[in-house]
């Protein structure tokens, strides 16, 4: 995966390698064996595959994909499947490894995974999109199933695709296995409050991380980057609870609004147009200017190292809560902890997706649905209790929220580790 750096400036880190180093830091200060470290940093399972598309136009194209299983000591693996043109397996891996820890901190009985096809979803139909996520499906079919690996939605794919997976799996076995998948339509076993749970739970923790740092929310200035999945429905939750939303950002541009954006209007534009850029009543702004406006809350919502060293120093914002994962490199997590800012990390922050997906999966294997009531507190609940432990941990032991939550993960997965033993 290669990232471009401005000139005079070191060359990034990948994700994979943001995530080892996060790692080592951990495992340095636990004081744990080279041996365990070895263990923690190493994915159980990696399968690569081919899949094959026969195109609307009737010509054969061939894509790369990936699912990683990088833990399973504390149950199932867990984890998303993205179609995007730059997936590899060094990004997977690196992906599966911070859904470990999520799933650990969030304490949700889980191993972390992940999974990609190496395609830009833009350009193919939905059709082709179908005939890709069956063969991808089939070509996994022996390492994922309800007890073993359960995917769910991620960039570049949604509920539909989990349908298309759900089917595939439950035709190959002979009977419909609802909890093969998360993130799935209601109308299949999917969850109330699935869909926007990651966006409920970023919001959950950017209002304590706001009310931690003394910083008002009614009329606190926010700017989001990423309007999808996440990005989308966290501008909305933040504007509803009285911040003022003065920037949003997609892969096409960004918009600003010193008074604030009307995100309903906003999402309603990006609808009918498929982008944010040409927004009435607001202003166009390049993407990396809106990571360096006045702040005082920044949700980088869309992809892996756009917080870098080449740009930490002009970032502004007194918080920052990481909806995306991976957005911010370790070299800026260094300049940020100089300045006083408050990072969350994306492991707390945007944790309430797997929250809500093991709520969707713990009633998809009892046959029984919750109200949407009834997700919303208990995910409420799991956010906010995370918080505060990481929050304790860090101000007793003198660390980063990152390298708190980094800690309490590893130190829960390496327990499991210990209390199961090395078989044989």
């Amino acid at each position: 995966m290669s990232l471009v750096t401005a000139p005079g400036v070191a060359p990034l880190a990948t994700p994979l390698e943001d995530a080892h180093a996060q790692l080592s830091d951990a495992i340095g200060f636990l004081g744990y064996p080279d041996g365990l470290h070895q263990m923690l940093a190493t994915p159980r399972r990696e399968l690569t595959v081919s899949v094959p598309l026969r195109t609307d136009t009737g010509e054969t194209r061939l894509f790369r994909g990936y699912r990683v299983q990088h833990n399973f000591s504390r149950g199932p693996a867990k984890g998303g499947l993205r179609y995007a043109p730059g997936v590899d397996l060094d990004e997977v891996r690196a992906l599966a490894m911070w859904m470990t820890w999520k799933c650990a901190l969030i304490d949700v009985p889980y191993g972390g995974a992940k999974g990609g096809v190496a395609i830009d979803p833009r350009q193919f139909s939905t059709a082709e999109l179908e005939r890709v996520t069956r063969r991808y499906t089939s070509e996994i079919l022996p390492i994922i199933g309800p007890e073993r690996d359960i995917p769910a939605p991620d960039v570049g794919t949604d509920e539909q695709t989990m349908a298309w997976m759900m089917d595939t799996y439950s035709v190959s076995t002979g009977y419909t296995v609802p909890g093969i998948v998360t993130g799935k339509p209601i109308a299949l076993g999917g969850s109330q409050g699935r869909a926007s749970a990651t966006s409920r739970g970023v919001t959950h923790i950017a209002l304590a991380a706001l009310q931690h740092r003394g910083i008002r929310v009614e009329g606190a200035r926010a700017a989001v980057q990423g309007f999808g999945k996440v990005g989308r429905d966290a501008a909305l939750f933040l504007s509803q609870a009285g911040l003022r939303v003065v920037a949003v950002g997609d892969q096409y541009g960004a918009v600003h609004n010193a008074s604030g954006l009307d995100v309903e209007r906003l999402a309603a534009h990006v609808a009918e147009t498929g982008s944010i850029v040409g927004f009435a009543d607001a202003d166009a702004l390049g993407g990396d200017e809106l990571l360096e406006l006045d702040l005082d809350l920044l949700v980088p919502a869309a992809v892996e190292g756009v917080l870098h060293e080449g740009n930490a120093r002009r970032v502004s914002a007194s918080v920052i809560v990481e909806g995306a994962n991976g957005p911010t490199s370790p070299a800026a997590d260094r300049v940020f902890r100089a300045n006083d800012q408050l990072v969350v990390p994306d492991i707390l922050a945007n944790a309430g997706g797997v929250v809500v997906s093991y709520f969707e999966w713990v009633q998809a294997n009892q046959a029984y649905w919750w109200k949407a009531d009834e997700v919303e507190t208990r995910l409420a609940d799991r956010m906010r209790g995370a918080w505060e432990q990481v929050v304790a941990y860090a101000e007793a032991s003198d660390l980063s929220l990152r390298e708190a939550a980094t800690v309490l993960a590893v130190e829960r997965v390496a327990e499991a580790h210990r209390l199961r033993g090395l078989y044989p």
